[in-house]
């Protein structure tokens, strides 16, 4: 027990906030990232007001937010930080040297090696314990925006327009980053620490000032006629940093009581799976991990006020001709929560990384997409055994979840009650299945992983998988319908990628997958 308690307090970062953590029986090392955050927090307001593109110039505002960066890096993971640092340079050695027409495989190959070398020596050095200092989470982030990079500049440099969909003619680079662009891509401190991932273009829009106003033109639409985007005010963050700031204390209280007294590893509690009715062991599982969800989604939307603040973030003009501040945001807490399906659950959880592995992965892949994403992403979360099971579980069920959607909807279309009950019956059997899919993410290890499989006799595998094979015949195709069709869907496809960057709203892209 000694040993444990001191793992707590314990960290290769800076120990500058040991009484405080002492004090407060909280982790050193979530101490140390809640300081950075709320300093990030100040120090972006303070970009956003006296370092903004008018007082200071591009090479200023990258070399600041570059240098916060890193000492975010080192404060929180002292010599760890070379780890994530060494990446980010061979990666630009990589991106400058290599043939254009394959810099993005380099890359892919490189990010992925490492991170994963990493996640290795996480599991057999450390024996499964997730170390007091975790570098790999800005790790993760650093390597989606490295290869989100790699595949724009192919995009731009080797590939021919009318061969790029609509969303990656928009974010194609035409010409290579500088060293301090680069780095300040990767590095900044609005995203160093929890990201989200962002793309390069708006990146280098929001150091060089553009940032505002090129979304104003984008809903010239909706900005009342306007003119002159250039002359008139950039609309303040204020009140959506506020908003997001309440929500994170919402998320924070329900952390420090519902999440603690409810523990994930009760699942799997030797007494409790033998003497618990199957329906206890069900219902405790279902709330377990609502329970876990807060601190996610304080996490996420602390860093997107931090953007926010800073003047990063800008979505456009709403329906309702206000601001929207939701370009960065990474999860939408209403639309999980309210979830019918387990596509719009993964829609709205995540969202960025959800892009990134649409962006380098499903809208690439030849063949076998869906399998190959899933893979992408539990190959980027870790090795843990755990992250596979989930992911390779959420395979069947997705495409159960497809098949029954196509199948059974429409005979509930046709009245309100019907709809409602319908809608009542999915939300309770997503979050179900959310609860069974994502629990041995939690748990990590094999064997307390099958210990809550058998527990609960593998039923949403089964279940799953018969309804997927039983549905599989009423969506083959004809093969002149498929031949006239493809290229609509795919248009349909990229446009709804895009709208879902581009509105307020957030949409259910069929072809998003985390």
């Amino acid at each position: 027990m000694g040993e444990r308690a001191d793992a707590m307090f314990s960290t290769t970062g800076s120990k500058w906030l040991l009484p405080v953590s002492e004090y407060l029986s909280f982790p050193l090392d979530q101490v140390n990232f809640l300081a950075c955050q709320f300093f990030a927090l100040l120090a972006a307001f303070w970009f956003r007001l006296y370092l903004s593109p008018g007082h200071a110039n591009p090479l200023v505002r990258h070399a600041v937010a570059t240098l916060l960066g890193i000492a975010f890096l080192i404060f929180s993971f002292g010599w760890y930080s070379a780890l994530i640092l060494a990446v980010v340079f061979a990666s630009y050695l990589i991106i400058i040297k290599a043939d254009i027409d394959n810099v993005h495989r380099y890359t892919m190959v490189t990010a992925m090696g490492y991170l994963t070398a990493c996640q290795v020596s996480r599991v057999f050095i450390y024996n499964y314990g997730i170390l007091s200092t975790d570098f790999s989470g800005p790790l993760m982030i650093v390597i989606q925006k490295i290869t989100t990079l790699a595949f724009q500049l192919h995009d731009g440099l080797s590939k021919k327009s009318e061969h790029l969909t609509p969303d990656q003619r928009i974010l194609s680079i035409n010409v290579k980053p500088s060293f301090i662009q680069y780095l300040s891509y990767n590095l900044n401190f609005l995203s160093i620490l929890v990201g989200p991932c962002n793309d390069f273009r708006d990146y280098i829009d929001f150091i060089e000032g553009r940032h505002i106003s090129s979304r104003l033109k984008q809903h010239s639409g909706t900005c009342n006629g306007q003119n002159g985007y250039d002359k008139t005010p950039d609309p303040s963050p204020l009140n959506a940093v506020c908003k997001k700031l309440l929500v994170c204390s919402g998320c924070m209280f329900l952390h420090l009581t519902l999440t603690r007294s409810l523990p994930i590893t009760y699942n799997v509690d030797p007494y409790f799976v033998s003497h618990a009715p199957f329906l206890s062991r069900l219902t405790y599982a279902f709330f377990s991990i609502q329970a876990a969800r807060p601190k996610f989604y304080f996490a996420w939307t602390l860093a997107d006020a931090v953007n926010n603040a800073a003047g990063y973030g800008f979505l456009g003009m709403d329906e309702n001709g206000k601001p929207s501040w939701d370009l960065m945001c990474n999860v939408n807490i209403l639309g999980i929560e309210t979830a019918t399906s387990f596509k719009t659950f993964i829609d709205n959880w995540n969202i960025r990384t959800g892009v990134w592995l649409k962006t380098v992965c499903y809208d690439r892949a030849p063949k076998h997409r869906l399998a190959l994403t899933f893979i992408l992403s539990a190959l980027w979360h870790g090795v843990y055994p755990g992250y596979y099971f989930t992911f390779i579980t959420a395979i069947p069920i997705t495409m159960a979840a497809r098949a029954m959607r196509k199948s059974v909807r429409h005979y509930f279309l046709g009245s309100k009650g019907l709809k409602l009950g319908y809608d009542i019956i999915t939300w309770a059997a997503t979050q179900l299945s959310i609860s069974y899919t994502v629990m041995p993410f939690l748990l990590l290890a094999v064997e307390p992983t099958l210990v809550y499989y058998k527990s609960m006799y593998f039923h949403v595998h089964i279940i799953s998988i018969l309804v997927a094979f039983a549905l599989r015949w009423k969506h083959k195709p004809q093969k002149p319908v498929a031949a006239t069709k493809s290229l609509p869907s795919t248009s349909s496809s990229s446009s709804s990628s895009c709208s879902a960057e581009c509105q307020p709203v957030y949409s259910n892209n069929n072809d998003k997958v985390d």
